[in-house]
């Protein structure tokens, strides 16, 4: 049995493509695509009637841990040190295992209704490491998404921590299969000694998984990182050989010309968070300058890559130095696809099927020269009407079908409660 989608308009993003055609999916893949499928015996018909197909977005950087601090009491700051020490290391200090797995159950439920259908998550709860990934991805695999998981290792808790954290990173990815998978994770680098830098460098070894690690968010990273450990982070990734095709690094922010034109020789995905970069306030990442590898990603907002990508190109625009945003976009689909070893983001016979039915009526035409200005102006995730992931339905008629969202939300709201006591205890 398979579900044949008609009369809709299939769209890709790179190269862009708008074209009224039908989809057949047969298992997790797409099988056909034709001006006029017919349909087998027993198969489901969708009537589309116009209505947009779309693949499914990808986040290159999340902190689905962070879906329950949305809101919390936090103090007057004064700049990015003060950020980590008096909100982010709190709070992550807070969690225990059980709210490490709502949290991402709401992420995760809210980035499906957004749209987005994979996430790289790069988790940290340093009192309660062991089986945290695991929480993490039981998340998600209630509310059925693709996620890739890291656990950030860092000094920062001791050597006892950081042992914890590689062998957490290094566990989940050894035995990730299915809409799952695993990265060896690192902290910001100026909490990540030599000796931890050297256990990362094992692990990407040992596990062929590839690194994903904040970079340069604020220029503290690498103020902080040659005072403690006499090099600047890209020198020592550099150092370390860290850096390659299947490494991901967030944020890339602060670095001079030169460190970045010896970072985009390796081929490394660079992902840019506008969004978050701004709530931060740690000034604009030259995203222009990225390279051909660059993506997107959310880092702790919500996995609205609508949003995120209007925020990128509007912001970018500002700035003097516009991006192509459908590349943007496309790449967190090459991301995905390199990662799980299949075609993601294609909507094409092979791939698999994460794709979104979005109710989306333009005013303008819609062509494939046109796609980005209306991705800009137009398109965002109230036109999302169905999600599906791996040839299931997630969402349908904008309601999930594995979980209940008022479930989701009031344990999410009483674990937020809990976390957010125990940083007033210290």
């Amino acid at each position: 049995m398979g579900t044949l989608l008609k009369g809709g308009i299939v769209v890709e993003l790179e190269p862009a493509c708008v074209e009224r055609v039908d989809l057949r999916i047969e298992g997790e893949r797409i099988v056909a695509r034709g001006p006029d499928l017919q349909a087998a015996s027993d198969d489901e018909v969708i009537t589309l009637s116009g209505k947009l197909v779309f693949p499914g977005l990808v986040s290159a950087h999340q902190r689905l841990s962070a879906s329950l601090g949305r809101g919390m009491p936090r103090p007057k700051l004064q700049g990015y040190e003060e950020l980590l020490e008096k909100v982010r290391w709190r709070y992550e200090d807070a969690l225990d295992l059980d709210a490490v797995q709502v949290a991402a159950t709401a992420g995760g439920l809210e980035a499906l209704q957004c749209g987005t259908t994979t996430l790289f998550d790069l988790h940290s709860s340093p009192k309660a490491i062991q089986g945290s990934l695991l929480r993490v991805g039981r998340g998600l695999h209630e509310v059925g998404m693709r996620g890739v998981l890291a656990y950030a290792v860092t000094d920062r808790r001791g050597a006892l921590g950081r042992e914890e954290g590689l062998e957490e990173t290094v566990a989940f990815t050894r035995k990730a299969r299915g809409r799952l998978r695993g990265q060896v994770g690192a902290a910001p680098l100026f909490t990540v000694s030599k000796e931890a830098l050297e256990g990362l460098a094992e692990a990407v070894k040992s596990t062929s998984a590839g690194l994903h690690v904040p970079l340069a968010e604020d220029p503290l990273d690498e103020k902080l990182s040659v005072e403690r450990y006499g090099s600047s982070p890209v020198m020592r990734l550099v150092d370390g050989g860290m850096l390659s095709p299947q490494a991901l690094l967030a944020h890339v922010g602060h670095l001079s010309w030169p460190e970045l034109a010896q970072l985009l020789p390796t081929g490394a995905w660079l992902a840019h968070t506008p969004r978050s970069n701004m709530e931060a306030e740690v000034g604009y990442a030259p995203a222009l300058k990225f390279g051909h590898r660059a993506t997107l990603g959310a880092d702790s907002v919500s996995a609205d890559m609508f949003a995120e990508a209007q925020a990128a190109w509007l912001r970018s625009r500002d700035a003097g130095q516009p991006i192509d945003v459908l590349r943007y976009l496309a790449n967190g689909q090459r991301l995905a696809s390199q990662t799980f070893g299949t075609q993601v983001g294609l909507m094409r016979e092979g791939a698999v099927a994460d794709l979104l039915l979005m109710d989306y009526q333009p005013a303008t035409p819609l062509t494939a020269e046109n796609l980005a200005w209306h991705v800009v102006f137009g398109l965002g995730s109230r036109h999302v009407e169905s999600v599906m992931v791996d040839g299931v339905w997630r969402i349908w008629a904008r309601r999930p079908l594995s979980v209940n969202p008022s479930v989701v939300a009031e344990q999410a709201r009483e674990a937020a409660a809990a976390v957010w006591a125990r940083m007033g205890e210290k």
